[in-house]
C-alpha cells in the first residue's frame, strides 16, 4: 500500500525501474516537502533519483544539490518554480515522465509554491526589518554638538502633510 497519493497503478515501469519505485519516488518527493525538505529525509536513494527528474543536475554531491535547493525558503520557493516549470519531456516507457506529471498536479493542488514564496517574503521582510532597526540605532540618536554643546535631536519628524514637505537643504558644517 501507497504511503502517499500515488500508487504503481498510475504509473508505467520501464526497463530499470518499477511502477512502484515511481510511486514511492512521488510520494517521497511530497513527504519531503511536506516536512519542510529536513535535512535527515534527503536520502541518497531520493537524491540520486532527483537529480535525475525535472531537469536537476546532480551539482557535484548530495550536499551540493541540498545546499542549492533546501536550505533557504527562497531557494526551496525556486525549486518549486522549476519543478511546475519543467514540460515533463520523454515516454513513461523510459522516463519518470509521468511521476512528474503527478508530482506537478499534486504540487499544484497543494499550492507548495504559494506558500514557500511567503515564507521566503516573511523571512525577507524580517531580515529587512532587522537592518533598518540597526540603522536607525545607528543613525537616528540623539547627538551632542560641541560647538553648541546643546543635544540636538537629528531625527526629522514627520510633516504633517506629506505633500507640502520640502526636502531638506543640505547643510555644511565648519569643516576647521
Amino acid at each position: 500500500m501507497a504511503k502517499g497519493p500515488f500508487f504503481p497503478s498510475e504509473f508505467v515501469p520501464t526497463e530499470f525501474s518499477t511502477a512502484a519505485d515511481k510511486a514511492d519516488f512521488g510520494n517521497t518527493f511530497l513527504h519531503f516537502l511536506d516536512a519542510d525538505c529536513e535535512r535527515n529525509l534527503f536520502t541518497k536513494k531520493f537524491y540520486n533519483r532527483l537529480s535525475m527528474t525535472f531537469g536537476h543536475i546532480a551539482h557535484y554531491d548530495i550536499h551540493g544539490f541540498y545546499g542549492t535547493w533546501f536550505t533557504a525558503d527562497r531557494h526551496k520557493a525556486a525549486f518549486i518554480q522549476r519543478t511546475l516549470r519543467w514540460p515533463c519531456h520523454g515516454d513513461p516507457k523510459f522516463t519518470f515522465s509521468d511521476v512528474e506529471y503527478a508530482i506537478q498536479r499534486v504540487v499544484r493542488q497543494r499550492n507548495y509554491l504559494a506558500h514557500y514564496e511567503l515564507r521566503a517574503s516573511e523571512t525577507l521582510r524580517s531580515a529587512e526589518v532587522q537592518e533598518l532597526e540597526r540603522l536607525e540605532a545607528k543613525y537616528r540618536t540623539a547627538k551632542v554638538t560641541h560647538d553648541e554643546d546643546v543635544v540636538q535631536d537629528h531625527t526629522r519628524p514627520a510633516p504633517e502633510n506629506p505633500e507640502q514637505a520640502l526636502p531638506a537643504a543640505p547643510v555644511q558644517a565648519n569643516l576647521f
